[in-house]
């Protein structure tokens, strides 16, 4: 009943994502910066409206200083990971008191493929090594994809999005399984990191990048899918524990039993689309909020294979009005934010792109 009732619906958004009937905008991405190894994230600190920290996949955080890259590292994990394919150093967070701490968080995976999120201490320009301590570790990380990879901070809490363990179809119903930390939303308070990490949400198959809306509080999740669809979730602040249904659902269509997902508050996705026309991985984005005025209050993301950049129009936990940002990016990782809230995005080919008007 719940399928047949939503395919229609499910179909139509697809097919708006898969075709040239998405309006397109004059707002878009520019080159800033090349010549990066792997780059799959940018972020910065509140207080260094003047620097973008660029986070190379092969283990280095590169620093830009007004678009000019500082010749030294802030950050070099060098044989402490294990990379690539789902595998390196996959983002990096700062502490909201970071300008008085100097406190950086990074998820990796290990030389053994496990996944690891660390906290370390700064100097101000570079990470002290020496400083390193271990937030989370999850050794039963069955197959080297499906790692997640985001840190994000809100409030006093660091939040971690893990992957359902890999293979295909989460043969070992890791993402459903409470028990374990694969497929899940995870939360630490940093004021109290002793009380460990809390689950906030779970039914996740690979949440590769996500965010939170600086002016709701809501989170948004790009999920990637398995072999037919792709989805954004959507998590409002305040939520009870939250199920977002894999592997028993794929999208909006059923993949396994209904029955796998009965634990929690269930919920469907905010936004769907299909593989057609060469989709293959969504890359989740950011609720934009800066200067440029014909994308500001929209939801920004992609897909890695297509390089399509899309919006589109929030309102509360709804997503409408579908629109193409120009132009593609092949191979795109990731999408982040500068201490203003300027969104960028990444690819494969090492290029760091802006969002401009």
């Amino acid at each position: 009943m719940r399928a047949a009732a939503l395919g229609a619906a499910a179909v139509l958004v697809a097919a708006c994502a898969g075709s040239a009937s998405a309006r397109t905008t004059a707002a878009g991405f520019a080159p800033i910066a090349s010549g990066f190894s792997s780059p799959v994230y940018v972020t910065a600190p509140a207080s260094e409206p003047k620097n973008l920290y660029v986070v190379e996949q092969t283990g280095a955080v590169r620093v830009l200083v007004d678009g000019q890259l500082r010749d030294e590292p802030f950050l070099d994990l060098g044989d402490d990971i294990s990379c690539c394919g789902e595998r390196g150093l996959l983002s990096l967070a700062f502490d909201p008191s970071y300008s008085t701490n100097h406190r950086v968080y990074t998820y990796s995976t290990d030389p053994a493929g496990n996944i690891r999120v660390d906290r370390f201490t700064t100097d101000g320009t570079r990470v002290l090594p020496a400083t390193r301590t271990q937030l989370l570790s999850i050794v039963h990380q069955p197959y080297d994809n499906h790692n997640g990879g985001l840190l994000q901070v809100a409030g006093r809490r660091l939040y971690a999005a893990t992957g359902d363990g890999g293979s295909g179809g989460d043969p070992q119903d890791n993402s459903q399984n409470l028990n374990v930390r694969l497929g899940k939303l995870l939360s630490l308070d940093l004021t109290r990191p002793s009380e460990g990490w809390r689950m906030v949400a779970f039914g996740l198959r690979n949440p590769w990048r996500w965010s939170f809306d600086s002016d709701t509080g809501n989170l948004w999740i790009g999920d990637v899918g398995q072999g037919a669809w792709e989805e954004i979730d959507v998590l409002p602040p305040g939520s009870a524990l939250t199920n977002f249904e894999w592997p028993a659902f794929e999208g909006r269509e059923p993949y396994r039993d209904a029955e796998l997902a009965r634990q929690g508050r269930r919920r469907e996705p905010a936004f769907v689309y299909s593989h057609v026309g060469g989709n293959c991985a969504v890359i989740g984005g950011y609720v934009y909020r800066g200067a440029v005025a014909s994308a500001r209050g929209r939801y920004v993301f992609g897909d890695l294979c297509t390089g399509t950049v899309w919006s589109l129009k929030v309102s509360g936990t709804s997503l409408s009005a579908l629109s193409t940002l120009g132009p593609r990016l092949p191979g795109l990782t990731s999408f982040g934010r500068d201490a203003a809230g300027e969104l960028y995005a990444t690819t494969q080919s090492g290029s760091v792109y802006r969002l401009h008007a």
